[in-house]
């Protein structure tokens, strides 16, 4: 039976390992915001790494499968082909998007970017090429991980992932004189490689134990239909949400002051992302537990309570007082205007901690009875109306790009996860 000692203890290398990638964010920023032509290096690498993701939204989950399917030696060894596909295929598709024709049309005609900002992304993307696939390997294999009760494991793997991401800052930072977005592709591609290869070594173990296992023991395996069944609404939906960004890039690139907000976005971004890390990581918290014991359902949603409450209390209290002067002035190294142009955007965000990790216990309670088409649905409407309200601010209002994108983040959110919560209460009144 679950306990809220319990959940806590299986959550905290998982909220650790979160909270790791979140500080990625904000350290590659700081270094490129202290090079030379530091605001059109910043817009570049937010755009490269929203396109990035875009491209790599598909291998995501392979983490929750991992979890949710990865029960004996032939269910593993079916996922594994199965990761190996989806890693080609994404691989293949940053490839194509760096070729320059097809770049020429992402960048100059659909997005609208200037030059100075243009040549800089293409030479972020074509740093990034290794990164999709990387992120699908440990993604997988962190699944393993979990699911055989080994979430120490995950947080050391990136731990590993953060060290190797800034000492490749760092070496490029004080020994030469590349552009901001080089050492920031760079300090990427670099950290999710050796994570991957970390996690794979420290997953040996469970590797072996499925390895040791007699397949006429197993029972029969995921068959590709049902693996597709059960995984293309979760790709489908990290698609749809990965695809916000691109699209708040253009319309940003429409707006007043659009360099600017262009050049804030991945830095307010990066700084909220360290408080929503802690919901993030409880979504697989929610489907290791609910898979096993539906029951667990009320101590699994009063820890998530806790989570938000703490989570946004601490980013109001620096997002609502001088501390963010000092946080985006100091640490990310802002312009004063810049910082200016970045205040009411951070307050607008404050929903997002208090979203995330509701939200994963949402969508825990969905993918555990394998009912991800509603995961699907639900960032369906967020992206809707991130775009809905973005188009709204972009053609009726002279605020600047940056607030109406916190504004269309924020009342997206609240979108799609209202969906989510009234399916995921559906399911559970059929459940009771």
């Amino acid at each position: 039976m679950a306990t809220t000692r319990g959940v806590v203890r299986f959550w905290a290398p998982l909220s650790f390992t979160w909270l790791l990638m979140a500080v990625e964010g904000p350290t590659l920023t700081a270094f490129i915001a202290r090079l030379d032509a530091a605001t059109y290096n910043l817009a570049a690498y937010g755009v490269a790494v929203a396109i990035a993701m875009l491209i790599e939204s598909p291998v995501i989950n392979l983490l929750s499968a991992s979890v949710a399917l990865a029960r004996d030696r032939a269910a593993e060894e079916r996922l594994r082909r199965f990761m190996i596909a989806i890693n080609v295929i994404v691989t293949i598709g940053m490839v194509v998007v760096c070729l320059p024709p097809v770049f020429d049309l992402v960048s100059y005609q659909l997005i609208g970017l200037e030059h100075e900002i243009g040549w800089r992304l293409h030479q972020g993307l074509m740093i990034l090429i290794p990164w999709p696939a990387a992120i699908g390997i440990r993604r997988f294999y962190q699944g393993l991980l979990i699911r055989n009760n080994q979430t120490r494991n995950v947080a050391y793997g990136t731990a590993v992932r953060l060290v190797s991401m800034v000492a490749t800052a760092v070496a490029l930072y004080l020994w030469t004189e590349v552009e901001g977005i080089l050492l920031g592709a760079a300090g990427l591609s670099a950290g999710v490689t050796f994570e991957a290869l970390a996690t794979r070594w420290m997953a040996r173990g469970v590797v072996r134990q499925y390895r040791q296992q007699q397949l006429e023991q197993c029972q029969p395996p995921p068959t590709d239909r049902k693996i597709l069944k059960f995984y293309l609404p979760l790709a489908l939906t990290s698609v749809v949400g990965f695809i916000a960004t691109p699209m708040l890039s253009a319309f940003m690139n429409q707006a007043p002051e659009a360099i600017a907000s262009l050049a804030v976005l991945p830095v307010i971004n990066s700084f909220v992302f360290l408080f929503r890390s802690f919901g993030f990581s409880y979504q697989e918290v929610g489907i290791a537990y609910l898979g096993d014991d539906p029951q667990s359902y009320a101590v699994v949603r009063r820890v998530a309570w806790w989570i938000t409450i703490a989570a946004t209390t601490a980013l109001a209290g620096i997002a609502t007082t001088p501390l963010l002067q000092v946080v985006y002035g100091g640490v990310f190294g802002l312009t004063p205007d810049l910082v200016q142009a970045a205040r009411i955007p951070t307050l607008l965000m404050l929903v997002m901690p208090a979203t995330a990790a509701l939200f994963s216990v949402q969508r825990s309670v969905l993918i555990a009875s394998h009912q991800t088409m509603h995961v699907t649905i639900a960032s369906v409407l967020e992206v809707a109306g991130i775009g809905t309200v973005m188009a709204v601010c972009v053609w009726t209002t002279d605020w600047t790009g940056a607030v109406g994108a916190g504004l269309a983040m924020a009342l997206g959110r609240v979108l799609g996860s209202g969906y989510a919560a009234a399916q995921a209460a559906r399911i559970r009144r059929g459940m009771g």
